[in-house]
Formats: C-alpha cells, structure tokens, sequence
C-alpha cells in the first residue's frame, strides 16, 4: 500500500521557520519525482516545489522561491521541506504528492497544518 505521512507542521509567527518531512512507503521513493502541495483555507491545491528522484534537481513555485528548500533523503524514504521567514500567505496544509509540477498526484494523507501568524 502506497502511504505518504506528513509531519513538522505547526503555528509559528510571521518571519518563523519550519520543516515539513514526509515519510513515505509502498513504492520505490529512490526513482519518484516528488513535490510538495499546499491548500490554503478557501482555495484549491496548489503546486509548491519539486525534486528529481536521482540528481535532485529542484523547482518552485515564485512565491515561495529563496525561503523554502525542498530536499530528501533516499536512504530513509523521507521528503522534507525547510521553509524559512513564513509569512501569513503561507498558511495551508501542506501535502507530498507523488510527481512532478503538472503532474503530482496525491495519495489519502491528511497532510500537515502550517499556520503563520502576523
């Protein structure tokens, strides 16, 4: 069975840091292109970041790109996400998703609560 659990989110003030980890299992996570997702109250998913499966390349998304850092760890099936000097805007659940930035998929996760105050 295919399961991604997210975890490392929290309430933080504006300008706070935080990581999110994601551990995953059911699949061969070493050749998976995964990303982040996030869904802020009242609006749709929305594509976060992305990193290749073997040379870890990484793309953002413009609001987010100097402050987050996604990253993994193969060896330990675990997709992280440092976020730094978050902002109320980022508020959401955060997701990992299986996939690239047009075609992520997401698999039954509760995803994990970011709440940046101001």
């Amino acid at each position: 069975e295919v399961q991604l659990v997210e975890s490392g989110g929290g309430l933080v003030h504006s300008g706070g840091s935080l990581r999110l980890s994601c551990a995953a299992s059911g699949f061969i996570f070493s050749l998976t292109v995964m990303s982040w997702v996030r869904q802020a109250p009242g609006k749709g998913l929305e594509w976060v970041s992305t990193i290749s499966s073997y040379d870890h390349i990484t793309t953002y998304t413009d609001s987010v790109k100097g402050r987050f850092t996604i990253s993994r760890d193969n060896a330990k099936n675990t997709l992280y996400l440092q976020m730094n000097s978050l902002k109320p805007e980022d508020t959401a659940v955060y997701y990992c998703a299986r996939g690239g930035r047009t075609n992520w998929t997401l698999v039954s996760g509760q995803g994990t609560q970011v709440t940046v105050s101001s």
